[in-house]
């Protein structure tokens, strides 16, 4: 005698509300136009960046679009916060994307699984460690490109109150966090 198929409905669950996927959107487009923007403007003699330059009408137009795309980015930054702060202080809604001790105990569960000596991966709540890590470098690496970008949008400003050597070192720094959250968001997320 054969089973009757399952016709019960399949279990979903929401990861993100509407505000968030929105958030997570506008994001993506102003993070994919930052990187778009700004790789050509840390490699200018590429022939790719001169090409790029070329299309869009020189390098200015260019770094005009990049600073539109940093003051979206930097208003989705502030919603977010506003948002996880109504959530946590008036909500009262657990705090679920920072690492607690159970996350060293789910990395260890997994790597025990990779190599063979378990034969499951750790069971994590609604985010994993890795989603946790990602989102912590996701406002370390907000933080750093605000603060990068807006000393070297801004240098008389920022040696007003910082030496002269900053502005290099901003530009070091931007730079360089600008290909890790790149290459980050490729290759991982």
């Amino acid at each position: 005698m054969t089973k009757p198929a399952d016709t019960s409905p399949e279990k979903k669950y929401v990861r993100f509300d509407p505000l968030q996927r929105i958030q997570h959107i506008v994001f993506l487009i102003s993070f994919s136009i930052l990187g778009f923007t700004g790789l050509p403007q840390k490699f200018p003699l590429s022939p790719i960046s001169v090409g790029f330059f070329n299309l869009f009408g020189g390098v200015e137009v260019v770094r005009e679009i990049h600073h539109v795309s940093a003051i979206v980015m930097l208003i989705v930054s502030l919603v977010h916060v506003l948002e996880v702060l109504y959530r946590i202080l008036v909500l009262r809604t657990p705090i679920s994307m920072i690492p607690w001790i159970t996350d060293i105990k789910h990395v260890y569960d997994d790597v025990m699984y990779y190599i063979g000596r378990r034969k499951h991966k750790a069971y994590y709540g609604r985010y994993s460690y890795a989603e946790k890590a990602e989102y912590l470098a996701l406002i370390w690496g907000t933080v750093v490109m605000a603060l990068t970008g807006f000393m070297m949008w801004n240098p008389i400003s920022t040696v007003r109150f910082l030496p002269g050597e900053a502005i290099p070192a901003a530009k070091a720094a931007h730079g360089g966090e600008a290909i890790l959250a790149v290459l980050s968001i490729i290759l991982w997320h």
